[in-house]
């Protein structure tokens, strides 16, 4: 209850917990003179509207109108009721709570306590982790440290690595046995697994390499611990926890953070080996995520450490290492297009990893590789270009297509210019004149692109309940009726449906495209479409994905398992869509793609009426004082012109919004079945 905790209680709560920290945490802020800046989480957001006074101890954001102090924040951000939040804020600031009394606070008192056990269970367990690394079962595991990963005592001891012996319950049994921890302690630590809710208790880490992941007051919250007989998996970390969030955590972080003030720079590598390598060799700002991809709420705690936000991503240079690299940028790319982040990328293309190139380089040669490492941008353009003969018809298009869509994402149009032109001569290989014709043709294609359907201000409420309902019957389609499966994926291609926009549904086209990627290989879709394919149709149509879904998101994704009932068991309406489920799904997807163009629609109707039109008066009156052009006998004509070229954008737009009509209503004739396809 609020009124629990003391009035003075919660002055100091609100004089001590600074809103900048508090709010960072959570969102990316950029300092912008003597206030910070960033995407507000209340709204559908894409510029920095959101704006924190250090002085003032106020948020508010210029869009939606939210506003208010760190407990405000807290409390709309995380859901928690007041005291909570005061209670957090609290604890994290070390401030003596006043009258605590009450149900509520029992409770809260019960968590502190099982939290305080928890870390005591671990604090021992590495402790006993270390022991084993320094006595005989541990001499191999030591030998690999010291001779395969080069590291010293010194390093070994400062990340307080360990060794998990072979064995099945050495570890529960000196926990339970010795320390005396109840046992449903231990199994909530994640240290050990019972199995199948019976009395036979093993040790989740065996015969591995252990590490241990601190939190930023350097307590141990869980463990890492690396193969060392080729067991899978190679790598292996403890279960989330009271105390331990995987997508919250950054290996090394504690350790990291003044040298990450110190040279304004976050570097990010993939495993926590490769931290600890590079804090061997003096790179001290260097993290590691756990095992899952990077997000924002990760690159918002390295923010923090950095004034200018400059983040690096140094992964393996492997198909593996570039796939990750791809994610993080998709996870983070609208904080870097709106400054928000300085997202630079660098690939060792010589060598594995970064421990690798330290082997034969100095750390003098490794930094100056950080500082002059590609803007995330570049490293996208050179992926585009990797490995494409431009000769062959089919690799440039496809090179120009992706080259559109990268390019198109870009909010300001001079780094938009900046980029035509640099590709344009990449594309024309030196070529003056050819250059030109090709940022042109490139520039119209972004214009055209970017505003295809893109924007959601332009959505209307009344379409957002139609298109959710319309992108469920997607899904249910391509689950009941598994030879549409290939031609629905087509048209997503042909129509340019950019995924879903519904979170939910998103999610579960993610999930059924990893499930036929784990029956039938990564590129499973280009295979079908060989004919020389391993992959047969019949085979990617048999995969019984009513089977499969509820069973993948029961282990992978619980929230979402208890939603998917009525695409697996639908009811009598979704039933009725089978009677003729190919025009069926014709007419959805005809739906889906109106939405977007009703969108540019709506785009195009505002430019076209935001231009100011030169009249045929100023045209004429432009050729008189003009001494240069005067007026010939070809007067119309020179005033049509002129009148044409001086507005050039407001007639664009004009033919664009005509055209974009015309194609809603061929979308309407092939929806109410006035179309044959082929």
């Amino acid at each position: 209850m609020v009124h629990s905790i003391h009035p003075r209680t919660i002055q100091e709560v609100k004089e001590k917990a600074d809103i900048v920290d508090v709010i960072s945490e959570h969102i990316v802020l950029k300092k912008k003179g003597k206030e910070f800046v960033g995407i507000c989480p209340f709204h559908d957001d894409t510029k920095p509207s959101m704006t924190v006074s250090p002085s003032k101890q106020f948020y508010y954001c210029f869009s939606c109108g939210a506003g208010g102090n760190s407990i405000k924040f807290l409390m709309e951000f995380t859901r928690a009721n007041f005291s909570d939040v005061v209670l957090s804020l609290a604890k994290k600031n070390n401030i003596n709570v006043e009258n605590l009394e009450g149900p509520q606070v029992e409770a809260y008192k019960k968590q502190l306590s099982r939290k305080e056990e928890l870390y005591k269970i671990l604090r021992l367990t590495k402790n006993w982790f270390k022991s084993q690394l320094n006595n005989s079962l541990g001499v191999e595991a030591m030998r690999y440290l010291s001779s395969k990963r080069n590291l010293s005592n010194k390093i070994i001891d400062d990340f307080e690595l360990g060794f998990a012996p072979n064995s099945w319950n050495d570890l529960f049994n000196y926990l339970s046995k010795v320390e005396k921890f109840p046992i449903n302690q231990i199994l909530a630590s994640g240290l050990a697994i019972s199995k199948d809710n019976s009395d036979k208790i093993y040790d989740r880490f065996r015969n591995r390499l252990i590490v241990p992941i601190h939190d930023m007051q350097g307590r141990v919250v869980a463990f890492g611990g690396r193969s060392l007989d080729g067991q899978e998996p190679k790598y292996l970390n403890s279960p989330e926890s009271e105390i331990f969030e995987k997508g919250k955590m950054l290996f090394a972080f504690e350790k990291a953070s003044s040298n990450i003030r110190k040279r304004d720079k976050a570097i990010i590598v993939e495993g926590y080996f490769d931290v600890i390598s590079l804090h061997s060799k003096g790179i001290a700002n260097s993290v590691a995520s756990l095992g899952t991809a990077l997000n924002k709420y990760q690159i918002s705690q390295l923010c923090r450490c950095t004034d200018n936000k400059n983040i690096i991503l140094n992964f393996d240079s492997d198909n593996a290492g570039i796939l990750a690299t791809k994610r993080v940028i998709k996870e983070v790319e609208s904080l870097s297009l709106h400054d928000q982040i300085n997202l630079k990328i660098l690939q060792l293309n010589d060598f594995k990893d970064p421990d690798e190139f330290l082997n034969s380089h100095t750390r003098e040669d490794y930094f100056n590789l950080i500082d002059n490492s590609s803007f995330w941008i570049d490293w996208e353009i050179d992926q585009i270009f990797k490995d494409k003969d431009l000769t062959k018809s089919e690799n440039f298009q496809s090179v120009i297509s992706l080259l559109v869509k990268l390019l198109s994402k870009l909010p300001q149009s001079s780094t938009r210019t900046h980029y035509l032109q640099k590709v344009s001569e990449r594309l024309s290989k030196g070529q003056a004149r050819l250059a030109i014709q090709f940022e042109q043709d490139l520039r119209n294609q972004v214009k055209g692109f970017r505003w295809h359907g893109r924007s959601k201000k332009f959505e209307q409420p009344n379409e957002i309940s139609r298109r959710e309902k319309n992108e469920s019957e997607i899904i249910f389609y391509y689950l009941h009726c598994p030879d549409l499966r290939l031609f629905i994926r087509d048209e997503f291609l042909k129509r340019e449906i950019n995924g879903f926009n519904t979170k939910f549904i998103q999610n579960l086209w993610e999930t059924i495209s990893k499930i036929e990627q784990n029956n039938l290989g990564l590129n499973y879709l280009n295979e079908l479409k060989q004919s020389n394919s391993q992959i047969t149709l019949k085979e990617f149509s048999a995969l019984n994905l009513i089977s499969l879904l509820p069973d993948y998101l029961a282990l992978n994704n619980p929230d979402s398992s208890n939603k998917i009932n009525n695409f697996v068991n639908p009811n009598e309406l979704f039933l009725t869509l089978l009677s003729n489920p190919k025009d069926n799904l014709l007419g959805t997807l005809s739906l889906l793609e109106k939405y977007n163009s009703l969108k540019r629609c709506r785009h195009l109707i505002e430019s076209w009426g935001s231009q100011r039109l030169k009249t045929l008066e100023n045209c004429i009156s432009i050729l008189i004082d003009n001494p240069s052009s005067g007026l010939s006998d070809n007067n119309n004509q020179e005033i049509d012109d002129l009148f044409k070229d001086l507005n050039s954008d407001a007639i664009k737009f004009q033919e664009l919004y005509y055209l974009e009509r015309q194609h809603i209503n061929f979308l309407d004739k092939q929806r109410c079945g006035d179309f044959i396809a082929s």
